[in-house]
């Protein structure tokens, strides 16, 4: 396991945010003994850590009890996994960005769902969790009616459809790729694709136990799901079965791209080759002519002719003519 060092260089950001159907309080300047103690048992709260500072983390951990175990996974790298607990569910996952210097930009995201509370810890400043805060200060939609568990599955849902977007970007520039090999093939379009398929390993490994994660949170017997959400996170489920075709078909383009590339610096050494064999072919007879009398032996009537020269010349240019001829009635070239 990785540890993480980041958080060394990412400014510690602890919030805390509150709400039940008729009220609603957001903390984030607060020293974090005096945020934890403002926990209300007849609220959902929602404590959200930027940076994985592990003075905090412990003290979070020990005010809620969490193992030893899960606080060393909150700060190590880790395929996206459940854990059940008594008092409370661990779910870890990636949260993806953007394709950034063709590279994916992403971190590794923990929650920690309790009966009456959500912890989030992100490795760094920052997340697409901005919009969704502020329909839950402005009371839009069902958030604010449900319990902590419906609030796991909304910021699920908005991690997962963001891994659309990157898929998205993955499968223009597999169109750009391409386009640019029929084009003229060089050798920065082989290093594109070896390029993607290493962004597509990454995906394979984020995508694959991450379903098998939703599927343990889908057929959640704890009683930390409500059943009544469970078809909520029934549906992240599918999209991520949904993502993980388009990844499949991704993979299959990618090496497509590869056989296509293959194909056509073969075709162009093909073109190549049949040229430079025709011109070759057509020099074989005039080189031969030119050897011959070539040789100066004292004997060869042509030598002491008046028009051997230009009659050499002559011959040796409808020999030319003629295979040209030739090979464009067989269509060789």
């Amino acid at each position: 396991m990785k540890k993480k060092t980041e958080a060394a260089h990412t400014r510690i950001i602890l919030e805390l945010i509150q709400y039940n159907e008729k009220e609603y309080f957001s903390h984030n300047d607060l020293p974090v003994d005096d945020l934890l103690n403002k926990q209300q048992a007849d609220l959902v709260n929602w404590i959200n850590l930027d940076g994985l500072e592990v003075n905090l983390i412990n003290k979070i951990g020990g005010h809620f009890s969490l193992h030893s175990l899960l606080l060393e996974d909150i700060t190590s790298e880790h395929p996206p996994k459940v854990e059940e607990y008594d008092d409370y569910l661990f779910f870890t996952l990636k949260m993806l960005y953007r394709i950034e210097n063709d590279k994916i930009d992403y971190e590794q995201i923990s929650f920690v769902l309790g009966h009456n509370y959500l912890l989030s810890f992100q490795e760094k400043e920052g997340d697409m969790f901005g919009s969704f805060r502020e329909r839950i200060r402005l009371d839009q939609g069902r958030v604010r009616k449900k319990k902590a568990d419906y609030l796991l599955y909304r910021l699920t849902d908005i991690i997962v459809d963001n891994y659309y977007a990157v898929l998205e970007n993955i499968g223009q520039q597999i169109e750009q790729i391409e386009e640019q090999i029929y084009q003229s093939p060089t050798g920065q379009e082989f290093r594109n694709i070896q390029r993607l398929k290493k962004e597509l390993i990454f995906l394979r490994k984020a995508l694959y136990p991450l379903r098998d994660a939703m599927n343990k949170l889908v057929r959640d017997d704890s009683g930390f799901i409500d059943p009544s959400n469970a078809r909520f996170f029934s549906d992240v489920y599918s999209h991520i079965v949904h993502l993980i075709d388009s990844l499949d078909t991704y993979k299959d383009l990618t090496s497509g791209l590869m056989d296509i590339y293959i194909n056509t610096l073969n075709t162009r050494m093909n073109e190549v080759m049949k040229v430079l064999t025709v011109i070759s072919t057509i020099f074989i007879p005039l080189t031969f002519i030119v050897g011959v009398y070539g040789m100066n032996f004292e004997f060869m009537p042509e030598l002491h002719w008046r028009y051997s020269y230009p009659i050499v010349w002559g011959g040796m240019a409808l020999i030319m003519a003629g295979m040209i001829f030739y090979f464009k009635r067989k269509k060789w070239f």
